[in-house]
């Protein structure tokens, strides 16, 4: 699970108290299920105080994405792997596929994030399969997990399912089902989800229809 832990008036955090009550609630709801958070720079933007704030931490995640984009994103990786905190590497664009590639900290994430941004159906597959292929060039044995945001999140999808990757889906990637009507809720998004990546597999997979597709993650 991919958790934003909020505060009281519902803007993200990484506040020691919020992360904690947030992973206790989640862990409680989804025994031995790995919790995650994020450490996006938009819920602190000063690099000190966000490092303040995860050294704060009295109630450790299993992991947490850092994106690489961000400025800091190598001083907040460090300090979660000294708290035996696990890295997913967040990649989001050419920018922070370079800054990641020259990071000594790469080897030892736990899976890279390829997330593609709002983009027109027709471009996700060469900007996901570029991506893909740029990573895994550098670490061949990293997992990778392909998602998209809001216009990229289904077809990001589909691919991953194509494609024998990990995905997700959740309310922070997109608000709408795949006919494009509004999901009532994250439920809804992972129902629909495995409903699709059951239809899809066998046809797309029919030589090995048996084996187990990609993961499915939910954020939030």
């Amino acid at each position: 699970m991919h958790v934003h832990p909020k505060d009281a008036a519902g803007r993200d955090s990484l506040d020691a108290e919020d992360v904690a009550r947030w992973v206790r609630a989640v862990r409680a709801a989804t025994p031995g299920v790995p919790v995650g958070v994020t450490t996006g720079a938009w819920a602190e933007p000063d690099v000190g105080r966000r490092l303040a704030s995860i050294e704060a931490w009295t109630e450790l995640p299993d992991h947490a994405s850092v994106n690489w984009h961000e400025a800091g994103a190598e001083e907040v990786a460090a300090l979660l792997v000294g708290r035996g905190v696990a890295v997913e590497a967040g990649l989001w664009d050419a920018a922070g596929l370079e800054v990641w590639k020259r990071s000594p900290l790469r080897s030892g994430c736990l899976r890279v994030l390829i997330e593609l941004p709002d983009e027109p159906a027709e471009v996700v597959r060469d900007h996901a399969e570029a991506m893909i292929a740029h990573v895994a060039l550098e670490e061949p044995d990293l997992p990778i997990l392909l998602h998209g945001e809001e216009g990229s999140a289904w077809p990001a999808f589909d691919l991953a399912v194509e494609l024998g990757r990990d995905s997700r889906i959740g309310l922070e990637d997109t608000l709408l089902l795949p006919d494009g009507s509004t999901a009532p809720g994250n439920a809804a998004l992972v129902r629909a989800a495995v409903g699709r990546m059951r239809a899809l597999w066998p046809r797309l997979h029919p030589a090995g229809s048996g084996e187990n597709p990609g993961a499915l993650r939910s954020p939030r």
